[in-house]
């Protein structure tokens, strides 16, 4: 199985312009990849096959766009190639319409050639930047690396490699686990255990709190400054957009860090197969009061965290149907209750079942088999 391993670089300031240089060439070639396709769909024609393209852009380089010499060539082949993939999902249709990469709002990132990479026990090396420090021993060494990527998260760089790892052989207990997720807590499970929505804690609501006082002053500032149609980027307003990125950072990261910790105790518990519910995220965003909430909870994220960390550890990993009333469904007499609202939080049956509306929905899960 492939996991990734992502370390922290740390490069001087001549290798940090050099990163940025690759970034921005990246981004330029992915859409340039777009606006070709779109043009070429526009005037009636098939999809550009990658090669095609990448060839146009070979001959460009010699003429209008030198400057692609300045950086890897695998940097600008693999954006053609990203771009040419997500123009592939989309018409499949498995993904939305790729977009338009924003300096602004885009995540800053490039690829490194696999056979270029060489990586030693303090420093690894990066094609036309040089060798960067990254700590000791964090990489393994000779072995095979898929998918070398760079990284900017706002406040640091990354390098993100692929390495293929052995399952790990476990023993299992019979133990059938369901797991309902929502809004009021991000997991309940059949064996009792229950994590707690990160965003109801004090540190998240500060941190949130700062952010919107952080966003009114900046929205102030732009139209204080504002001259004709054109809004003005001063200084100040650099300097709160730089801690306003680096609270959506850290926001980011307390949510990933408790979705890594809660399905790390589950799998901790050895059970022979965990059972989610599928949900329909894409509708469920579209509930306005409710958007918002979803959002901060990354549902998808957590199943996705599930997933390949049961995968990894030899457990079957079971979505239930779409329309599987897991709600619904009394975990006594297998009654279904038609008409339950999301407000009722206590589930009541005819048969004298009183319980919580989650944690019964979970018990359904964990008999899902058994159920259909």
């Amino acid at each position: 199985m492939i996991l990734g391993n992502k370390v922290r670089l740390y490069p001087t300031k001549e290798q940090e312009q050099k990163l940025w240089q690759s970034v921005g060439t990246a981004r330029f070639v992915y859409n340039w990849t777009l606006a070709k396709q779109e043009e070429n769909y526009k005037n009636g024609g098939k999809f550009i096959k990658d090669g095609e393209l990448r060839k146009e852009l070979t001959i460009l380089k010699k003429s209008e766009l030198n400057w692609l010499n300045e950086v890897s060539n695998n940097v600008a082949k693999q954006s053609v190639k990203d771009g040419c993939n997500a123009y592939k999902l989309f018409f499949k249709g498995i993904a939305d319409k790729p977009r338009f990469k924003s300096r602004r709002k885009s995540k800053p990132s490039f690829y490194n050639d696999t056979s270029k990479l060489k990586v030693k026990e303090n420093v690894v090396l990066i094609e036309k930047v040089g060798w960067i420090n990254i700590k000791k021993n964090s990489i393994p060494i000779d072995c095979k690396y898929t998918n070398p990527r760079i990284s900017f998260d706002g406040k640091y760089w990354f390098i993100s490699v692929g390495i293929e790892k052995e399952q790990l052989l476990v023993e299992l207990t019979k133990e059938s686990i369901g797991i309902d997720v929502g809004i009021k807590y991000l997991a309940i499970c059949s064996n009792g255990m229950t994590f707690k929505n990160i965003n109801k804690t004090r540190v998240v609501k500060q941190l949130e709190k700062r952010l919107r006082r952080l966003q009114r002053r900046v929205s102030r500032k732009y139209l204080k400054n504002k001259e004709g149609s054109k809004f003005v980027k001063t200084s100040n307003i650099i300097k709160f957009e730089k801690q306003i990125k680096l609270l959506h950072r850290k926001l980011a990261n307390i949510r990933s860090n408790h979705s890594h910790q809660a399905t790390n105790m589950i799998v901790k518990t050895k059970p022979s197969r965990v059972v989610m519910e599928s949900l329909n995220i894409k509708g469920m965003m579209k509930n306005k009061h409710l958007s918002k909430a979803i959002a901060k909870q990354c549902l998808y994220e957590f199943k996705r965290q599930m997933q390949y960390k049961c995968e990894f550890n030899g457990i079957e990993f079971v979505q239930s149907d779409k329309w599987f009333p897991s709600s619904k469904l009394c975990s006594c007499c297998g009654n279904i209750k038609k008409d339950l609202k999301l407000s009722d939080r206590v589930y009541k049956c005819e048969c004298g079942n009183v319980m919580d509306r989650d944690f019964q929905a979970s018990l359904n899960l964990s008999r899902y088999k058994l159920a259909v």
